[in-house]
């Protein structure tokens, strides 16, 4: 897919990936871009600097998610392309993280992909093709060694975009998955409660998280890696799985050794 003179929406569009994705479209010429965030003040200021439009959006909302996309076919008659990102990275731990944290990012981090898929694939299906993304993170191929929470929905969502490529390429809808590393944003800033976490050292930047979705889209490919390393970790991941879960268990030590937990 081309950007160039595309309809765009961006979910998670005020910040982080989501906005530099905003603005690396609107770069590509794309018609227009739709800014969506629940932090609508920060969504308005993308908006207003790339030509587009922000909507208030609350992704775990089905009724919202309907909502927003209505009003976006109503105003430009399609959507050629959903970028499916927002997400966050919920609480440490793993048995003892509370169940409304868990029902909570499992909302946000899962069904809002359900519930975006569900609004735009209708519109799609009658025009016979588009385009969903969906933002995961090389954490739903590998894990996270410190947050069962953020691990377990990022792999929910990878499988949850593998299912939607095979069951509905045949009717012209093309899925791919972005699974970076570390990105440089306030997500891994503080997902370890300091402010650098281990994410930090091989971290990329936002535009060239967004260099990598473009080129990607081009190529049409299911999983978007701006990281090369990580096609590699997940060939050693499957080669040995007990060897890599010993790895990881050293890995989580290590981490929570430093942080002085």
């Amino acid at each position: 897919m081309k950007i160039k003179d595309k309809i765009i929406l961006v979910t998670g569009g005020a910040n982080g990936i989501g906005k530099g994705l905003c603005e690396r479209f609107a770069a590509e010429g794309a018609a227009k871009v739709f800014v969506a965030d629940v932090e609508i003040e920060k969504a308005e200021k993308v908006a207003g600097e790339i030509g587009g439009k922000a909507f208030w959006l609350n992704v775990a909302d089905e009724a919202n998610c309907k909502t927003v996309v209505e009003a976006i076919l109503n105003e430009s008659g399609r959507i050629d392309l959903v970028v499916s990102n927002a997400g966050i990275g919920g609480d440490e731990g793993c048995l003892e993280v509370s169940n409304a944290s868990w029902q909570n990012i499992w909302e946000i981090n899962v069904l809002s992909h359900l519930y975006l898929s569900r609004a735009v694939f209708p519109s799609m299906l009658d025009c016979g093709n588009g385009y969903f993304l969906i933002t995961a993170s090389a954490a739903g191929l590998l894990t996270l060694p410190t947050a069962a929470p953020y691990a377990v929905t990022k792999h929910a969502a990878v499988a949850f975009a593998e299912y939607l490529a095979f069951a509905y390429q045949s009717q012209g809808i093309k899925v791919s998955c972005l699974c970076p590393q570390g990105v440089k944003t306030d997500l891994i800033a503080t997902a370890e409660g300091e402010p650098e976490s281990f994410l930090m050292a091989e971290a990329i930047s936002v535009e060239d998280c967004a260099e990598a979705v473009i080129i990607g889209l081009e190529s049409e490919k299911f999983l978007i890696l701006p990281h090369k390393e990580v096609a590699e970790f997940i060939v050693s991941k499957v080669s040995n799985y007990d060897k890599w879960l010993g790895w990881m268990s050293k890995l989580r030590e290590k981490i929570l050794s430093e942080a002085g937990k």
